[in-house]
């Protein structure tokens, strides 16, 4: 633990060459792409070259298929364990470090590197023209002038480049179910089933948004019957620091909709066992004031990349929750340059993380990784995106996330969807914002 915790306090030293030149608008689209990586490969060609990213899914192939691993026959060109970590610790999050020394038989597969990242072309050319015309508010916590895609491709600081997060380019529209598992300390877990409806009107071109919707969320809670017919919805901004969120529950034992003004911060994430806040989801999310957000620098790092086979259709929820974590043979990791976020809690405010540090990924702004320090300054918990393109969109994010207590050892994985009749949809059309408004979750609730 000792030795994770100084490689995240080395991590400074270790940042400057990579992106130390200085960019500018005019670099996107050339030396740099659209969304701000830098195009070319690594100086040793380990990373290599973006070239337009994966956009053609397989033939024969229609959306609700499972997505198909186009590296599966691929093999790992390195498994970094307990008896070698030290050796490669430079290029590991303090987390994955901690999980490596601590869990036994815990291990890292890294593969090669492809750049699968792809999104539409109106993403890449609103990207370029974010640079010149977005900027954040007075305050520095909301973003103003942004349009669709991310708002900053060359970020100058960690709130720019947290809002790239936050907003970057996630589809349209997102209907899916999924499995979560909330394990213990000996390895048991109980399974939750929840089906999602997910709006982005901010990634969407042509739609009316006057209220600057970020997102407008539905969850509805499928399995266990004790919790069934559990539905939260929530409306995101994007100027969350003056529009906070508004949030909205149905209970099917009381059939009553409630206000829900706690989801926000570090509230417990609703049938998350205490494992996940609200502002773990989407790895972060919401407002971003009480934490001084730091841009270390771009790095070199083994992340989460590519994982199809983590969402393999031939998988059982039993091959893949396993006693400390998830089966480590089925998360694919990548070298990546990712940029590195570090946020400090302000004096004066209340958050149980009093340090978050963020690895993201610099082809789609998806963070990867995530570490978070208790109020003691402990590593206490790190999470994993297990990411990867989906062609048909095109659109690289998140699909599945994995949420580990490193000092409890227990853990939540949420987003397994292997054993579903249809995979997620992440460019579905008929949802529409009338679907999210308290009379819409009054006539859905049926239980």
């Amino acid at each position: 633990m000792k030795q994770a915790l100084l490689a995240a306090t080395l991590l400074c030293g270790a940042l400057g060459a990579i992106g130390a030149q200085a960019q500018t608008a005019a670099d996107l689209g050339h030396s740099l792409t659209p969304m701000g990586a830098i195009a070319g490969p690594s100086a040793d060609g380990a990373i290599p070259a973006w070239t337009g990213g994966y956009t053609t899914p397989p033939p024969g192939w229609k959306p609700g298929d499972p997505r198909r691993d186009p590296f599966a026959s691929e093999r790992p060109i390195l498994v970094i364990n307990a008896q070698n970590v030290d050796r490669y610790a430079d290029k590991l999050a303090a987390g994955t470090i901690t999980m490596i020394k601590t869990l036994p038989g815990y291990h890292v597969d890294v593969y090669p590197t492809h750049r699968t990242f792809a999104a539409p072309q109106y993403i890449y050319t609103n990207a370029i023209a974010n640079a010149q015309r977005a900027h954040l508010s007075a305050n520095g916590y909301d973003v103003v002038g942004a349009q669709l895609s991310v708002p900053f491709p060359i970020p100058h600081n960690g709130n720019e480049a947290i809002w790239n997060h936050i907003i970057r380019w996630r589809g349209t529209q997102i209907i899916r179910t999924v499995t979560n598992a909330i394990t213990t300390p000996a390895g048991d877990y109980t399974l939750e089933r929840w089906n999602e409806k997910i709006m982005l009107p901010y990634n969407t071109p042509g739609l009316a948004n006057p209220d600057h919707w970020d997102s407008l969320f539905w969850q509805e809670v499928e399995e266990p019957p004790r919790i069934a017919g559990q539905i939260t919805m929530v409306v995101s901004h994007t100027d969350p620091y003056e529009q906070p969120r508004q949030a909205w529950t149905y209970n099917p034992g009381e059939r009553r909709v409630r206000r829900a003004p706690e989801i926000n911060y570090d509230t417990p994430l609703s049938n998350s066992d205490g494992l996940e806040t609200v502002d773990d989801y989407d790895m972060f999310n919401g407002a971003i004031d009480r934490y001084d957000w730091k841009l270390l620098g771009r790095k070199e790092m083994y992340v989460p990349y590519n994982t199809y086979k983590f969402q393999d259709p031939s998988l059982r929820y039993s091959d893949i929750v396993k006693k400390d974590a998830v089966n480590p043979d089925l998360v694919r990791f990548e070298l990546h340059r990712v940029w590195v976020v570090e946020a400090d809690l302000k004096p004066g405010f209340r958050h149980i993380y009093s340090k978050r540090v963020m690895y993201l990924d610099e082809d789609s702004w998806q963070c990867l990784i995530a570490d978070r320090y208790d109020t003691r300054g402990q590593l206490w918990r790190t999470a994993l995106a297990m990411a990867a393109e989906a062609p048909e969109v095109p659109l690289f994010g998140a699909d599945g996330y994995e949420f580990v207590d490193l000092i409890q050892h227990r853990y939540l994985v949420q987003g397994m969807h292997n054993r579903e009749p249809e995979a997620p949809i992440y460019n579905a059309t008929s949802l529409s914002p009338d679907d999210y408004t308290p009379e819409a979750l009054r006539r859905a609730g049926r239980r």
